[in-house]
Order: C-alpha cells, then structure tokens, then sequence
C-alpha cells in the first residue's frame, strides 16, 4: 500500500487547511519557505489533493530550519526549506513511519543567500 502525505509549513496552512475542510481557506503567510508560501488555496492543487493525499502534515519553520540546515550538512546538496519540509515532517511523525519504506520528494535548491547564510551564522 502506497501512501500520500501532503506537507506544509504551519505559518503558511492555506492548503492543508482548506484539504481538510473540503473548502476554500485563506490563511496566514508568513512562512520562511518561499516554495511553499501561499495564504490562497488553488483549486486545481485541491482537487489532486482530495483525490490522492491520505494524509498532510503541518510543520513549523523552526523545524523547517533545521531539517534544511541537516540536510545541507549531512548530504552536501543545497536544498532550500520547502524541499526540507518532508524531511520535517518524516521526523515529526517518525514514530508512523518506523518498519515502513519512506521515500522523500526532494526538489529545489533555490534558497537565498541570506538564508543561507543565517543556518551557519556563528554562534557567539
């Protein structure tokens, strides 16, 4: 059995919410993950959603942050935050997933240079 799991950063829920509601929501946006950043559903995006998620987890950016700062360290790919959404979201609901074949859609590597630079700022 495959499953589906819809992520999404919890200061950006305009998608989850209105998957869940089986409605049109507008949300807040104040989301760090600029490949994620929407306060407006799309239709058509529900409409795949309602017809293949089974499930879609919220993330927060702090745990956006470190999942991208993890993966950039531990792979040595580039990765911008809303790629590393899913690799939050897996540690967030691991406990789910444990004894089971995940597989992480990945993409992009468009992060700023100021984000980039603040995951590796120096700690004083």
């Amino acid at each position: 059995n495959i499953k589906i799991i819809g992520v999404q950063s919890a200061q950006s829920p305009a998608q989850q919410l209105s998957w869940q509601n089986q409605q049109m929501i507008e949300a807040e946006n104040t989301t760090i993950a600029e490949g994620m950043a929407t306060g407006v559903p799309f239709i058509n995006t529900q409409e795949i959603m309602a017809k293949y998620l089974d499930d879609f987890v919220l993330v927060n950016d702090n745990e956006i942050i470190n999942a991208t700062k993890t993966l950039i360290e531990t792979s040595r790919n580039l990765i911008e935050e809303a790629s590393a959404s899913t690799y939050a979201a897996a540690l967030q609901i691991k406990s789910q997933l444990k004894g089971k074949k995940v597989a992480l859609i990945m993409t992009g590597g468009n992060i700023s240079s100021k984000n980039l630079a603040q995951l590796f700022k120096p700690l004083n």
